[in-house]
């Protein structure tokens, strides 16, 4: 089962049919993907549920009805435990953004995450989950797929927020910080933190 994010209302691949109770089905082959992602956003409906046959070829028969944008990002901690969040568009968020020319994904992450904090001396030490979620650019749809990755940096300097990605604040934040700060945040991140 996989979950596609519109906002916080989640759009779930699935193979079962179930009775509906705050969500509704729709066929993943004949979808009128825009018609979901405005009922999403125009109602109380909690999800929408896509029902495929095979669950292997759910996501690759999803991606295919969207243009898809790669991006890169990072869930950071430092030697003392606290992880690295960025504020944009009033919400609290892990830093990430589009790959560039033929860069590795990893490559991406890295990159992203310091251009958006100024932190440097990153290593990757793990990957996590991949994320997606539908965002609206010059009149279209779009999803959005992010690989992320665990990383771990000593870096003691100060924090830069890139302004012109909209981004205000950057903080490393503790355990009871990033609880607080999850509670103003996007679903697909609370759920990798």
């Amino acid at each position: 089962m996989q979950k596609i994010f519109v906002n916080d209302k989640p759009i779930i691949l699935t193979t079962k049919v179930e009775k509906e109770e705050g969500f509704k089905n729709y066929l993943l082959k004949t979808v009128d993907l825009a018609k979901v992602i405005r009922t999403l956003n125009r109602t109380k409906l909690k999800e929408a549920r896509l029902i495929g046959k095979k669950e292997k070829k759910l996501l690759k028969k999803f991606l295919k009805k969207l243009p898809n944008v790669v991006a890169g990002g990072g869930k950071v901690y430092n030697d003392d435990g606290d992880i690295l969040f960025i504020y944009r568009n009033d919400k609290w968020d892990l830093p990430k953004g589009k790959t560039e020319g033929n860069e590795t994904i990893e490559r991406t992450a890295i990159r992203e995450v310091t251009e958006e904090t100024g932190v440097g001396g990153l290593k990757i030490t793990k990957p996590l989950e991949t994320t997606y979620h539908i965002f609206k650019r010059n009149g279209r749809y779009k999803i959005k797929i992010t690989y992320w990755f665990e990383m771990k940096t000593s870096f003691k300097g100060k924090l830069y927020p890139q302004e012109n990605e909209g981004i205000s604040k950057v903080e490393w934040l503790n355990k009871e910080q990033t609880k607080k700060a999850l509670k103003n945040s996007y679903a697909n991140i609370k759920a990798l933190v």
